[in-house]
């Protein structure tokens, strides 16, 4: 008997994606089913572009239709970031998904973190926006390689430069080179307003990723107001001055009602490139340790590469994932992680939203 479409859903129905830990059918993954006698042909739409286990998804298609009679699979990937479910998209609907990169202290490499973060999710395909948040130190203009460039204006509103893939606002662009920014409270919260939404005028984007000032004072509060967050990444150094940071900045976000997706360890260990030794500077998985005592995922870690700081200086992120291949590997880890928590958060029911009068 030849197989049938319904045959086809049904054991479907038996695949699981390997992360979500539901089947296909139910989380709407399985768009079109063709059959032709022994052959059949399978559309699989990933919950994110930068899917970490898409061959694994395509060996037990593979393996449970071959179950039932079919001889030759054929598999094709398309992907779609989601929406969470919770979140009231009032305030830029076009963006999908908004993500704001976090740190209790300055000087552990936030915002490397958030423009590699926002490259590498852009090198998976996906549709990404980067916003520098950080008003008091903007660093995004040297990072990008955009210093002295103005943004274009389109009916008043900024249009954010596309650099590297990404989409990418700073107020580094608004104010003179070597300029410092002294804001009071209600002037920092509107001049991030502005850059955030009433005066940018971003594209549709599976991901905005805000890379916030370190420490826990207005901005974070005011992004939390403006709209709700897929989620928060904090970043660390693994000595324990840092990590305590680190702990009183992921109790921030979670007073505000805003999911940790994960951290971070940064500056994880230097490894000599002429002997291969590996040197705990700072020293080394701590991290991780406050990521299981918070019961929080752990995204990854990076260490002491001068390429990525070299790459930064020049304000040339790309090339952190075509020359150091245990760099390239470092980050692409942390970006998979990244988008996996993403997609879980994105099932989970609606939550407590933080009103603030």
């Amino acid at each position: 008997m030849p197989l049938s479409n319904d045959q086809v859903i049904a054991i479907l129905r038996t695949v699981n994606d390997p992360e979500l830990d539901q089947d296909l059918v139910s989380l709407g993954m399985v768009k079109n089913v063709q059959v032709a006698g022994d052959t059949v042909d399978v559309h699989i739409e990933l919950t994110t572009p930068a899917c970490p286990l898409k061959a694994v998804i395509m060996r037990d298609v593979q393996q449970a239709l071959q179950r039932i009679g079919a001889r030759t699979v054929n598999v094709e990937f398309s992907a779609s970031a989601r929406t969470p479910a919770h979140a009231l998209r009032n305030i830029l609907p076009q963006v999908k998904n908004v993500l704001a990169i976090g740190a209790g202290k300055g000087g552990v490499g936030k915002s490397t973190v958030a423009v590699n973060l926002a490259v590498g999710l852009h090198r998976q395909g996906a549709a990404v926006g980067l916003m520098d948040g950080d008003i008091y130190g903007p660093s995004m203009p040297a990072m990008l390689g955009i210093k002295g460039r103005l943004p274009q204006l389109r009916e008043g509103m900024l249009i954010p430069h596309f650099v590297h893939g990404i989409h990418a606002v700073t107020i580094g662009s608004l104010v003179e080179q070597d300029q410092p920014l002294i804001w009071r409270g209600p002037m920092a919260h509107a001049a991030f307003k502005q850059l955030f939404s009433d005066n940018t005028q971003w594209p549709a984007l599976d991901y905005l990723i805000v890379d916030l000032p370190p420490g826990t004072g207005d901005v974070p509060l005011t992004l939390c107001q403006l709209r709700p967050l897929t989620g928060a990444v904090i970043v660390a150094t693994p000595q324990q001055v840092a990590l305590d940071d680190c702990i009183r900045a992921a109790h921030m976000f979670q007073q505000l009602n805003v999911p940790i997706l994960g951290i971070v360890e940064n500056m994880s260990f230097f490894l000599d490139p002429a002997t291969g030794a590996e040197h705990d500077i700072f020293g080394r998985g701590g991290a991780e340790k406050a990521a299981q005592r918070l019961g929080m995922p752990f995204l990854g870690s990076i260490p002491l590469f001068p390429e990525l700081r070299v790459n930064s200086d020049n304000g040339t992120p790309l090339a952190n994932f075509h020359g150091n291949p245990k760099l390239t590997n470092a980050l692409e880890t942390i970006v998979a992680n990244l988008a996996a928590q993403v997609a879980l958060r994105n099932l989970q029911p609606r939550s407590p939203q933080l009103n603030i009068v």
